[in-house]
């Protein structure tokens, strides 16, 4: 069996081999159909530079259409279209003109708008692909990926860092569209005035840059900050609310919030720091372009011709300067928002590369009936080369139909034997097989599908009743007969119907609303509702007082004698009733024909009765 390593930090590596690189790895799990709604952005993008241009264009003729209408009808092309439209003097000039200027700037707009709605359309999709890849990924993994990783690692992945995803495919997006923007203003531009276009749009540039490259560790850092943040943040809630009756009766609340103050602080700090390097660059360079200006406005102003001459190019520099600074203004802020995500994504990029089992997406196979016997055949398990055996050389024969107690003591490797024989874990050496046959593949995946696992601790939804015993299956889709039969056979029934609202009625986050006896009973409930073959409960009862585990023993002795029951037990009288009970001791089983002869030549029931 491979050994499963985690690293506490996998994405800061992945995020210090290059920003390129990580965008490149992102577009990588875009799904096709992502990608030909981006090449159908990327002609709006193309749509809406040529319409920036046709806008800009038209200033130029509308100002002179006001100013000195007389000369510009001297232009072929516009006596032609002035005959066209029927216009005979050059005073009516400025109403056509005026006409076309604004449905090009109206169009341009529209256009923008379109791409906008786009942008983030397409951006908030993919992340949630994204989410939903990670949730996908992770319920798919092997059994001890789940044992060695920490939740909050996962929950912070689908939640939190996914929205990092967002960021950096609309800053991608939004900074592509910037720039062909920028391009097509600076074409139109120059086509206006070469040495003015390039002395502004060199001003303007220049700021950026300086901005940029100062920004770029400030950024790195903040993003390490936030990416740890997001986990911390998570780990220290679940840790909280899941120990909220020892949190209550210790008064420790302000040792967890002062956990959660120096989790969320930094990572706030960080987020506003950010947004700050993202925003100060416009206030600086709207002042210094607007002083830019004012010496370009003077140049010209000196030029042959003066200031009246100048007019209609002054105008067109001052409204193309107002496309040019948001667009570098977009481009700088979808950079830093790339930039300041780039740890958060590359820990959501490795959650997105866990490989997938073969039969993930697959249809389940039938259930494997057992006819005979299941065979442990001297199994040996260890979770790491580096850890002692668990089990050694296990060997163990189980007969249809039978009640098998088993007991051990604490850590024995009586809950891992049972997570072996549930194929959750895989043995080191020696096979499991059931009817003969090795437990493999398909063969492995069918016969998870006899099993029913009924754990000490029972997880209950905040669902109604029903729902937790036909737990995982689809509400339209619950067979309320088999929900009533399963209820009846684990002695809950009579309980449930004395419920306001029976079957319907909610039981409260992890069941709280109920007792233990009969969270316990829900949980049997549930494994008869999957009508499968065999039966396991892992110390199931081990919480429960005498009264309620004697009733609850009462339920399974009750169950159907076609069904193979194992039991672990933490009380030895919990064996009491069962054909065979077996003892863990070293990672190898001992048989035992009888209670009576387990009392007498255990290990373990010795040193009860001696303790006692």
């Amino acid at each position: 069996m491979a050994d499963v390593t985690v690293s506490s930090n996998p994405g800061s590596r992945r995020a210090g081999r290059g920003l390129l690189r990580l965008l490149v790895c992102v577009w990588r799990h875009v799904s096709a159909r992502h990608h030909s709604q981006i090449a159908l952005l990327a002609v709006l993008m193309v749509i809406c530079a040529f319409m920036e241009i046709l806008s800009l264009g038209a200033v130029l003729p509308f100002l002179a259409a006001l100013a000195t209408p007389e000369q510009l009808m001297k232009h072929v092309w516009v006596a032609s279209l002035a005959a066209r439209w029927g216009v005979q003097t050059a005073d009516q000039l400025a109403l056509p003109f005026a006409a076309l200027f604004a449905a090009a700037v109206l169009v341009a707009g529209g256009l923008r708008l379109l791409l906008l709605w786009a942008n983030n359309r397409l951006a908030f999709a993919i992340s949630g692909d994204f989410s939903r890849e990670i949730y996908r990924r992770t319920l798919y993994q092997p059994y001890p990926m789940h044992l060695i990783r920490n939740s909050s690692v996962v929950l912070s992945g689908i939640t939190q860092k996914a929205e990092g995803a967002t960021k950096i495919v609309l800053g991608q997006l939004n900074l592509i569209s910037a720039a062909l923007l920028l391009l097509a203003v600076m074409a139109a531009l120059l086509a206006i005035d070469v040495t003015a276009s390039l002395t502004a749009c060199a001003g303007f540039g220049l700021i950026y840059g300086v901005v940029t490259w100062r920004a770029r560790p400030r950024l790195r850092r903040n993003s390490q900050t936030v990416a740890d943040g997001q986990t911390n943040v998570i780990k220290t809630v679940l840790e909280g609310l899941g120990g909220i009756r020892d949190v209550l009766l210790d008064g420790t609340q302000s040792v967890y919030l002062d956990k959660y103050r120096q989790a969320d602080l930094p990572m706030r700090r960080a987020h506003g720091d950010t947004l700050f390097v993202q925003g100060y660059p416009r206030i600086v360079v709207e002042a210094l372009g607007m002083a830019l200006i004012a010496a370009v406005a003077y140049g010209l102003s000196r030029s042959d011709g003066g200031a009246a001459s100048a007019l209609p190019v002054l105008a067109a520099l001052a409204l193309g300067a107002q496309r040019v600074l948001p667009a570098l203004q977009q481009i700088f802020a979808s950079w830093t928002s790339i930039a300041s995500v780039r740890v958060p994504v590359a820990d959501v990029l490795t959650l997105l590369d866990e490989p997938l089992p073969a039969e993930a997406g697959r249809p389940l196979p039938p259930p494997l009936v057992l006819w005979e016997t299941i065979r442990f055949e001297s199994v040996r398990f260890r979770y790491a080369v580096d850890r002692p055996w668990v089990l050694d050389g296990l060997s163990l024969r189980i007969g249809k139909g039978i009640r098998m107690g088993i007991i051990g003591g604490t850590g024995s490797g009586k809950s891992t034997m049972l997570d072996v024989l549930m194929g959750l874990l895989e043995p080191t050496e020696g096979e499991i097989t059931v009817d003969g046959r090795a437990l493999d593949g398909e063969r492995l995946r069918a016969w998870q599908r006899s099993i029913a696992h009924v754990p000490q601790a029972i997880f209950l939804s905040d669902a109604p009743i029903a729902e937790n015993i036909a737990f995982g299956v689809p509400p339209a889709a619950i067979d309320m007969d088999r929900v009533r039969w399963a209820a009846a056979q684990a002695q809950l029934a009579d309980f449930i119907e004395t419920q306001p609202g029976g079957y319907m009625a909610v039981v409260g986050e992890r069941g709280i609303r109920l007792s233990g006896g009969q969270r316990q009973r829900i949980g049997i409930a549930r494994a008869l509702y999957k009508q499968t073959s065999v039966l396991v409960f892992d110390e199931a009862t081990s919480a429960l007082d005498n009264s309620t585990e004697q009733a609850v023993m009462e339920a399974i002795r009750g169950l159907d004698r076609d069904l193979t029951i194992l039991i672990i037990a933490h009380r030895l009288t919990t064996v009491r009733e069962c054909d065979r009970i077996v003892e863990v001791v070293d990672g190898r089983a001992v048989e035992y024909q009888s209670y009576a002869q387990m009392l007498e030549l255990s290990p373990c029931a010795q040193k009860t009765v001696t303790t006692g």
